[in-house]
């Protein structure tokens, strides 16, 4: 299961004619590109089931819509020029961590991690790290894991965060906002007829870490939220 190629040339036509009246006029060929990315999602929804509870997880629960919501932007243009979907038990809504996928020319990845946590889950995390880091440290810091994701992404307070001493011996991973990492992919890959392999490979390795997520923030632990 691949990508069509010509599933780029589409993205990059709809980045330059952002427009509703050009995309309404394309339907027949955005169908072509949704319903190729929907088996891909679905071959998908197969593969990571292999390690991951998908049972009862269709590609509608993983698919994101193209259409932007654009309320509280100041960019109006009404199409996402790129394609994403989520994979997690449950699917997309259910709240926890999930593989994040997507395609887009020349910038697509899977990724996943703690992007825009609630103060409760920061509070939770931190009280992890100052308890036990060594959890966390032995999944980011293996070297398989390093290989695929590289070092972690994300913002980070410019001092410690209050309630922790500036010289505690985990401040960097204390004084993290986000935690989290992807792995890119390139067109010629995304394209290849092993996508769904690799991706799906990329996703195993990522696992480990959202699991550990998935603990710390879902686990009946109450974090003591220091304001």
């Amino acid at each position: 299961m691949a990508i069509q190629p010509s599933t780029f040339d589409y993205l990059n036509l709809l980045k330059e004619n952002n427009t509703r009246e050009w995309f309404h006029a394309n339907k027949k060929t955005y169908d072509g590109v949704k319903a190729n990315f929907e088996e891909t999602i679905k071959a998908l929804i197969e593969s990571i089931g292999t390690f991951e509870d998908m049972r009862g997880v269709e590609v509608k629960d993983c698919n994101y819509r193209i259409a932007r919501d654009v309320r509280f932007s100041k960019d109006k243009a009404p199409y996402k020029t790129w394609l994403s979907a989520s994979f997690s038990e449950g699917g997309r809504k259910s709240g926890k961590m999930d593989y994040y996928l997507h395609i887009q020319d020349g910038e697509s990845f899977l990724g996943g991690g703690m992007y825009s946590p609630t103060p409760e889950q920061l509070a939770k995390l931190r009280q992890e790290i100052d308890y036990n880091a060594q959890e966390l440290k032995d999944i980011i810091y293996n070297p398989k894991f390093i290989e695929v994701f590289g070092e972690a992404e994300g913002e980070s307070v410019k001092s410690a965060p209050k309630g922790y001493a500036k010289d505690h011996p985990e401040i960097e991973l204390l004084r993290k906002k986000q935690l989290f990492f992807w792995h890119k992919f390139t067109n010629e890959e995304v394209c290849s007829e092993n996508f769904v392999k690799q991706v799906s490979d990329v996703c195993f390795t990522l696992k480990p870490f959202l699991d550990f997520l998935n603990y710390v923030f879902f686990s009946e632990q109450e974090p003591t939220i220091i304001l």
